[in-house]
């Protein structure tokens, strides 16, 4: 029965020191950005050329995206990857609550993805994290007044955010007054009652909220904006006062 016990001890310390091997392995990987070959990963790691060849079959076997061969070398490509996932029934739930939020108040490119994830979580879960992942004890509230119509697709907005574009929209503040405007987006809010896109304005010569269902019309332009998008972001948290970050919290727009 001891030789037995010490079996079973001896193999899962084995287990677990592979997936930790599998993990190194991994996030050397994504620190690397050029094809970097078998035998200099397996100096990094201290392991033989041909346990690295083996963890990198059982990577790509779990649906790593791992490109390369023998003697030129192996490279991570762009793409989430989750490995079989431990969550605790409270971590599951908060990713539940998370997802649902996102399924009430998002726009349909964000609710599309927020179910595809919900799938892809449940198919590496363990059954026990499934059941609370199909019936989670936390629920988000009702949901409320649907958002306004939006004038504008909201694929042009996201991708002007994603490339850095200047946009010149022209837009209808609360009191009905109308302007053309060109704009550095920067990042997308989801409020209870509105959409909102967060923006240095060039007219202002600062950050405004301008909500989505008061544009008219928005033109990407060719040129980008200057400043990097997390730089800017940082300005923006840093400069809000507090009634300029109630107005955000309430869907506010420019009216200034």
């Amino acid at each position: 029965m001891i030789v037995s016990a010490l079996s079973s001890t001896m193999k899962g310390a084995a287990i677990l020191a592979r997936t930790g091997r599998l993990f190194e392995l991994l996030q050397i990987l994504r620190s690397k950005k050029q094809p970097v070959t078998a035998l200099s990963l397996s100096q990094e790691m201290g392991v033989s050329e041909r346990t690295l060849y083996r963890d990198l079959a059982e990577l790509t076997a779990q649906g790593a995206p791992i490109f390369g061969e023998a003697g030129v070398g192996y490279v991570l490509r762009e793409g989430m990857f989750l490995p079989p996932l431990m969550f605790s029934n409270e971590e599951t739930e908060a990713v539940v609550l998370g997802l649902k939020y996102v399924n009430q108040f998002g726009d349909e490119v964000l609710k599309a993805a927020a179910r595809d994830a919900a799938a892809k979580i449940a198919s590496v879960l363990s059954v026990a994290a499934r059941e609370t992942l199909q019936e989670p004890i936390s629920l988000p509230g009702p949901v409320g007044p649907a958002f306004p119509d939006n004038l504008v697709d909201y694929a042009v907005l996201r991708s002007s955010i994603d490339k850095r574009r200047k946009l010149r929209i022209a837009y209808r503040d609360a009191q009905g007054a109308e302007s053309n405007r060109i704009v550095w987006p920067i990042a997308l809010g989801f409020m209870q009652e509105a959409r909102v896109v967060v923006a240095w304005c060039e007219t202002r010569q600062a950050f405004r909220t301008f909500r989505t269902d008061r544009i008219s019309a928005a033109e990407p332009l060719q040129e980008r904006y200057p400043e990097r998008r997390n730089a800017l972001l940082r300005r923006w948290r840093s400069q809000i006062d507090d009634d300029a970050a109630r107005q955000f919290a309430d869907g506010g727009d420019d009216s200034h």
